[in-house]
């Protein structure tokens, strides 16, 4: 059990654009935490992210073991299929989960992690950036426990797969190949799903096929329906996130986010509350499984 005034010594998985832009910088910051070391596939880029934040650097399999040897909590900024099994063998390990999303991208791969987590008893939060982001987090707590929202609809566009578009964050192998639906779909199913609840049904057609974007309708178990569109192939004019519920008491739209340092600050944070408590969080490694059942029965319609 964590103890609340201790630090938690936490180690980092992943040394590419998102660990160098988001989570190193959050962990390297957060005051209730050690940064303990970064692994990653590549020593060098291992090296260069661990010595910009004052910290070790592991690579290869045997440095997979030695960073564990050193954190208590683990977090992931790897491609979902590399995440998995290593997520997965730090949870049997005995060390608490900061996941990326999505957790993997098959079912059973997801299962397999959530089910480590679970035998381990270890605490995890899957990283659904509005779900932490201080901006977004708390408007998605208020609005949903107000009740009476029979209908949403959702786009999220962004131009990570666009040539040219987003040189921040260059499009990787697994994002080019999965596209919107496995990238930012998690996102979207984070906020749909604590206004109208469960999904219990998700329809599939593509759109533009040079955009790789997919549309989904969602009945959910509230009664209540939504429609998303999303890809990461949008030009950057066209990119933008935007979320409008409707209600018995009007209409309300999702406010903008601040950045994902803060988000994953707070993930830190609420990780440490579920690890004091024996509380799962809400968005938990089994919550991450859900996503990816979703996801997946969306993606098999697909032409």
């Amino acid at each position: 059990m964590d103890n609340p005034v201790r630090n938690l010594r936490c180690g980092l998985f992943g040394a590419g654009p998102w660990a160098e832009h988001a989570h190193a910088p959050a962990l390297a910051a957060h005051g209730g935490v050690d940064f303990a070391g970064v692994w990653a596939r590549r020593p060098e880029a291992a090296a260069a992210l661990a010595r910009a934040h004052g910290t070790e650097a592991y690579s290869g399999d045997e440095g997979i073991d030695a960073l564990l040897a050193e954190c208590e909590a683990a977090a992931f900024a790897l491609p979902p299929d590399v995440q998995a099994p290593l997520a997965a063998r730090a949870a049997e390990a005995g060390r608490h989960l900061i996941l990326d999303k999505p957790v993997a991208t098959s079912v059973a791969a997801a299962r397999e992690t959530a089910e480590a987590a679970v035998r381990a008893g270890v605490a995890s939060v899957v990283f659904c950036t509005p779900r932490f982001d201080p901006d977004t987090a708390i408007w998605i707590a208020e609005q949903s426990a107000a009740g009476g929202w029979f209908t949403a609809s959702a786009v999220w566009l962004g131009s990570r797969n666009t040539p040219g578009e987003d040189v921040r964050y260059p499009p990787s192998p697994w994002r080019r190949e999965k596209g919107g639906l496995w990238d930012v779909g998690p996102h979207v199913l984070s906020v749909l799903i604590p206004f109208l609840g469960e999904v219990t049904e998700v329809r599939a057609i593509p759109g533009a096929r040079d955009t790789g974007t997919v549309h989904l309708v969602l009945q959910h178990a509230s009664g209540g329906s939504s429609t998303a569109t999303i890809g990461l192939g949008a030009p950057r004019r066209a990119a933008g996130v935007s979320v409008e519920f409707a209600g018995e008491r009007g209409r309300a739209v999702l406010p903008k986010g601040s950045d994902a340092v803060n988000a994953l600050r707070q993930a830190v944070d609420e990780l440490r509350q579920a690890i004091r408590s024996g509380e799962p969080n809400a968005c938990d490694a089994r919550f991450g499984v859900r996503l990816t059942e979703i996801l997946a029965e969306a993606e098999s319609q697909l032409p």
